[in-house]
């Protein structure tokens, strides 16, 4: 992606394909001292206190926001509304969310399982990441060998309506930079997808190399964008990006490094290295998601707490433990509504996940009505049975809108 210096409108410099242009009859160096001067000898940048710091005279203004560059939610895996460790395993959990945001999918293992969990980094770790958690995958039983219907990933999904600044289907489709931090006891080639959701869902295969065991290394990888197929503007899927970590070759036997129509057989393209499933006890971590406009990775956008938790809430929410109260004003299937409201506006209207703790009335219900992204009516519910009869519910509701 072009990129462009200017200073109160007025362009001094303009980048492409990595070489900067310095527009020469718009700026030169000063007779005196360091820095750049306009034409008129005015100055536009200069050395103030010492090399460390530089003075800007005028407006910058940069060709990417600098806010709101990270295109991932949780990218720093500090957001874990539904607990901080879960098993999944070919005969029990095959798939589903530890961390916000980042899914764990088991597809046909016999024998695989594993532990995922939030990870609370050492200083050393944190001195060298500059990140306090990470996702953590541990092998328990190994899947002894990986058949060719059967894959084990990570992956993070986006809405199609947060990625229209990539401009996809238009002559104009801009580059985009992944950056991470990644840590296994098991090094070799593991494969990224771009999994881009249109009327002809597209993919794009990439690869990088964890070159030392047990140790954190950042990886970068930059993508052209799809000039032929656009992305949804609304909540629906426009993106998913995939961290494989086992793959048969149903699903890794095509690799599409440009971007090519979506079959199963580019789903895991590039992956090479299975061990991390294949071996028990190995340990994969992942952290400092950053996905962004443009050809270069800038640092990890770190955002309030708060902030973060909210954008996750769009998706998944723990509303905690709630008292339904109410009374039976007819003979049967009456009762009185709450209205709820979410803590933030959620994707769509959610499914609600209840987890029932203990209710009081006989032939009692709890039923969740008007069910919207914005919050629900739950109404403790006499089936039958005379009325005036007290009933409640006491019960944990969360709601989930995942894409």
């Amino acid at each position: 992606m072009a990129g462009e210096f200017k200073v109160n409108g007025v362009s001094f410099a303009t980048e492409s394909g990595g070489t900067l242009t310095v527009n020469n009859s718009k700026v030169r160096l000063p007779s005196s001292g360091n820095g750049i001067e306009d034409s008129s000898g005015n100055s536009v940048l200069s050395e103030s206190g010492g090399k460390t710091s530089i003075n800007l005279t005028g407006d910058f203004v940069p060709s990417n926001s600098f806010m709101f560059r990270n295109k991932v939610i949780n990218g720093g895996m500090k957001i874990a509304q539904r607990g901080t460790s879960t098993a999944f395993a070919h005969d029990g959990t095959t798939n589903g969310y530890v961390l916000d945001r980042f899914r764990i999918y088991l597809n046909n293992t016999d024998e695989y399982d594993c532990t995922v969990s939030q990870h609370s980094m050492s200083a050393a770790e944190l001195n060298t990441t500059g990140h306090s958690k990470a996702l953590k995958l541990l092998t328990g039983t190994a899947e002894s060998a990986i058949a060719n219907d059967e894959y084990v990933r990570i992956d993070t999904k986006l809405e199609g309506q947060d990625i229209q600044d990539l401009q996809y289907g238009t002559a104009g489709a801009k580059s985009s930079t992944l950056s991470f931090w990644v840590n296994s006891s098991v090094t070799g080639t593991y494969g990224i997808t771009f999994y881009s959701q249109s009327s002809q869902a597209r993919a794009l295969n990439a690869t990088y190399t964890i070159n030392s065991a047990n140790t954190w290394e950042k990886k970068t990888i930059t993508i052209v964008g799809d000039t032929v197929e656009s992305s949804p503007d609304d909540n629906t899927l426009g993106m998913m990006v995939v961290w494989s970590l086992a793959s048969g070759s149903n699903y890794d036997g095509v690799n599409s490094t440009s971007w090519s129509n979506y079959t199963t057989t580019n789903l895991n393209g590039g992956h090479q290295q299975d061990g991390v499933v294949t071996t028990a006890s190995a340990v994969f971590y992942l952290t400092g998601v950053q996905w962004e406009v443009g050809s270069s990775a800038t640092p990890f956008e770190h955002r309030p707490i708060g902030m973060e938790l909210s954008l996750c809430q769009r998706y998944y929410q723990d509303l905690g433990r709630w008292l339904i109260q109410g009374q039976a004003y007819g003979s049967g299937n009456d009762g009185l509504g709450y209205p709820i409201r979410w803590i933030t506006t959620m994707r769509a209207a959610p499914q609600i996940l209840e987890q029932f703790v203990t209710h009081g009335g006989s032939n009692a219900d709890l039923v969740f009505n008007q069910i919207t992204k914005f919050g629900c009516s739950p109404e403790a519910l006499k089936i039958s049975g005379n009325s005036g009869t007290n009933i409640y519910y006491l019960t944990d509701i969360q709601a989930e809108a995942e894409l």
